[in-house]
């Protein structure tokens, strides 16, 4: 039985939602296993048990997961220099299929460059805004890049090797890893977790049926209200900060849920959590997942942080909106990034 959100008022509309979306078809053994990886993973990531015994499902299974080829069209001689031994940057890829608004065909509704420490005692997530008016090298065709754009039509034109070559080229940080995610798989997860918990900044309403009044201040959501309140913006003064905040939200309450539900130690609970965990997943082809999982086991959501990379606001080039950096404040925040100077990443990215 769905979840019926908490503080969350749907307005009258007479209205009908859409039917939900079919999931892409696909060998649904391979599937299964890719879900069940993903699930384990997450549990593994957050330290709550389980290392052992997943680790070993993840050995059988992970060369099953779809990988992507993400560095082979990257020339050498452009990229940066790993400035610390031991820290790792992943860059992650998000996209939203289910998004009413999303009618960016292969552009990538989120971008997030996440910073794992030498010591692995935390994870700095560091969202770039989709609009950052940024350099796009050229791509391997010739055909598009080799200017200034926003920097989402890097994956258009170029696919994951031209994204990681110009989030490279901003940051000035090499990136290690690549993970594609679709977003709108947490709905499920979200679900299966009973629902989490978000505290909303102010009372607003969803753009989107059924038109959702979220109340100002904390509430219980379900999936396809949390998912709903991830992708509002346009009710906002800074427009598309406020759908990266609420994004973030989302990501810290569903890490938050699954530390402190006790999945692990109740079979229901666990089995619910790897039946609905269905958002597609891949990564490139030198990540262990068995690894990470391993190296990251004695993480908490407490010791996650989320910020953005540093911006002067929004603006127009031409016709189009764009974000624009902040290229004093980025440089020095890269360069902690670089050098795995956390305290500095985390001061600099809250300023």
């Amino acid at each position: 039985m769905p979840l019926s959100p908490q503080s969350v008022e749907p307005e009258p509309t007479t209205d009908t939602p859409a039917a939900e979306e079919q999931q892409p078809t696909g060998k649904p053994r391979r599937r299964w296993r890719r879900i069940v990886l993903v699930s384990l993973l997450v549990v593994a990531l957050l330290g709550v048990g389980g290392v052992v015994a997943g680790g070993l499902y993840l050995r059988s299974v992970e060369s099953d997961i779809e990988r992507v080829d993400a560095f082979t069209d990257v020339p050498e001689e452009s990229r940066p220099q790993a400035a610390a031994a031991g820290a790792m940057n992943i860059l992650i890829l998000g996209s939203d299929t289910r998004d009413p608004e999303s009618t960016s065909g292969s552009r990538t509704d989120t971008i997030i460059l996440a910073h794992l420490p030498k010591d692995r005692s935390s994870a700095q997530l560091i969202s770039i805004p989709r609009d950052t008016w940024v350099a796009v090298p050229r791509s391997k065709d010739g055909n598009h890049g080799g200017r200034d754009a926003k920097v989402n039509a890097a994956y258009a034109w170029g696919g994951v090797p031209l994204m990681v070559q110009t989030v490279e080229k901003f940051t000035g940080v090499r990136v290690d890893h690549v993970a594609m995610v679709d977003f709108a798989g947490f709905k499920e997860i979200i679900d299966a977790l009973g629902g989490i918990e978000i505290d909303s900044e102010k009372r607003f309403t969803s753009i989107h049926p059924p038109f959702r009044t979220f109340a100002q201040g904390p509430q219980k959501m379900d999936g396809e209200a949390a998912l709903d309140y991830a992708r509002q913006r346009k009710q906002f003064a800074d427009g598309d900060f406020a759908r990266i905040r609420h994004q973030q939200q989302v990501i810290k309450a569903i890490l938050d849920k699954v530390s402190s539900g006790g999945i692990l130690t109740n079979p229901g609970k666990l089995n619910s959590f790897l039946q609905a965990t269905s958002n597609s997943v891949a990564v490139d082809k030198n990540l262990s997942l068995l690894d990470m999982a391993t190296q990251m086991r004695g993480l908490r959501s407490g010791n996650l942080f989320f910020l953005t990379s540093p911006t002067k606001g929004t603006g127009r080039v031409g016709t189009e909106s764009v974000v624009f950096a902040d290229t004093d404040r980025a440089k020095s925040f890269y360069d902690s990034v670089r050098r795995d100077a956390v305290k500095e990443i985390i001061s600099r990215g809250k300023k």
